[in-house]
């Protein structure tokens, strides 16, 4: 039977002749063995790292979509344009790829479809990754004394309302959202911004400036997830991804 309301739980020792009550924590140092003991297990359980190639630096959108599907599994390749991600998944130096298919702004992304195709890749699901555009610049910054914001040209055609009301920020490519985010940390020179992640300012120590800057608030890129049709067909299941392609324009 269940005591009276508030009763402490009981139990029986091992071995013992009574009731034994349970301690109300274990012993610090106990603790952290048990802990150090359990990620040794799950260290050793776990499956290798799977190698995923993405367009951009750390931080980058397809970081962030790989991240949703393999998570801390992933040992990312990231690679300095489109050709470069095919690539590595051709030359086997990853297992997967993620490539960016169409934006719900910008619509398809040129070029990425034909090239998926005319390399033979074999498309086995899609991610839909949210898209929250972010000005980061150099600690100290001020949003009215910035001159020039860097960043991939998708992500610049999909801040165009942001930019016409800022015309005193000239727009400048680049070849990666995180990687623009990087290289302006490294000049570090307040007169100049980069439209990424919001993980980007954090993760190469820049300033938030403002927040959401892109066209739509509910923007989102669909990345196919591609690997060699050498290998056997399916990415590994995860919460958020990838589900099974939807044919659609640029797909392959």
């Amino acid at each position: 039977m269940h005591g009276a309301c508030g009763e402490r739980r009981m139990t029986v020792a091992p071995g013992g002749n009574g009731p034994e009550r349970l301690p109300e924590r274990l012993p610090e140092r106990l603790a952290e063995r048990l802990a150090e003991r359990l990620a040794e297990r799950l260290e050793g359980d776990g499956e290798p790292p799977v190698l995923v190639a993405f367009q951009g630096e750390r931080g980058a959108y397809g970081h962030l979509a790989l991240e949703r599907v393999w998570g801390a599994r992933s040992e990312v390749v990231p690679c300095r344009s489109f050709d470069d991600v095919v690539l590595a998944v051709e030359s086997g130096r990853a297992e997967y790829a993620v490539l960016p298919l169409r934006n719900e702004i910008i619509g398809e992304i040129a070029g990425v479809g034909a090239l998926i195709a005319a390399a033979g890749l074999q498309v086995v699901g899609e991610i839909r990754q949210p898209v929250q555009h972010c000005l980061l610049a150099p600690a100290g910054s001020v949003l009215g004394e910035v001159a020039a914001v860097f960043s991939h040209p998708a992500a610049l055609a999909q801040c165009r309302g942001f930019l016409a009301r800022h015309r005193a920020m000239a727009p400048r490519e680049a070849y990666d959202t995180a990687g623009a985010a990087r290289d302006v940390a490294a000049r570090g020179d307040r007169r100049e911004a980069a439209i990424a992640a919001e993980g980007c300012a954090e993760r190469y120590g820049l300033q938030l400036l403002a927040r959401g800057i892109g066209d739509r608030d509910d923007n989102a890129t669909i990345f196919a997830v591609v690997q060699s049709r050498g290998r056997r067909p399916g990415a590994p299941p995860a919460t958020g991804g990838p589900r099974p392609l939807r044919r659609s324009p640029g797909a392959g």
